[in-house]
């Protein structure tokens, strides 16, 4: 397969872009969540950026894939909706978490997440098996981010 590089650089753009908005919207409050009781099992605050840059890099390889894979037009478009919904689900879950310090809502949004990118990887696989199998490092890890969620909102409430 030819790669089809402005293609591929916009798929890493999106998710990676997402990212990192999220993360200048959010770094005011780092300072904060630092002090928060932590469950157990907690990583240190360096492996989330590191962690959560891999996954949106992940994230834009699977979707370079389902649109290079130029199979069901309806399908493709489903997925991509599913996507993008999911991204923004992400993108809202920072604010909600850390400006907010809305936890309990933002646990519960986290699950509607999850549910969401649980979607996207059957739609994607249903279109390239690769790109489905590149979004499940993503749901194991926001499985992980809904323990961490729900424990900060047990011991600081």
């Amino acid at each position: 397969m030819t790669v089809r590089w402005k293609t591929l650089l916009l798929s890493l753009a999106v998710p990676l872009g997402v990212g990192g908005l999220s993360a200048l919207l959010t770094k005011d409050f780092m300072d904060d969540f630092a002090r928060l009781r932590q469950p157990p099992l907690s990583p240190p605050g360096w492996v989330f950026p590191v962690v959560w840059t891999a996954l949106f890099f992940l994230m834009g390889l699977a979707c370079y894939r389902v649109v290079e894979a130029r199979r069901d037009k309806g399908l493709t478009r489903r997925a991509l909706t599913v996507y993008g919904a999911q991204l923004l689900f992400n993108f809202c879950w920072s604010l909600i978490f850390f400006n907010l310090s809305a936890w309990l809502f933002a646990f519960f949004w986290l699950l509607a997440l999850w549910v969401l990118i649980l979607a996207n990887l059957l739609l994607f696989s249903r279109i390239d098996k690769t790109a489905g199998w590149l979004l499940f490092p993503y749901l194991l890890w926001v499985a992980f981010a809904g323990y961490l969620n729900f424990g900060i909102y047990l011991l600081n409430t």
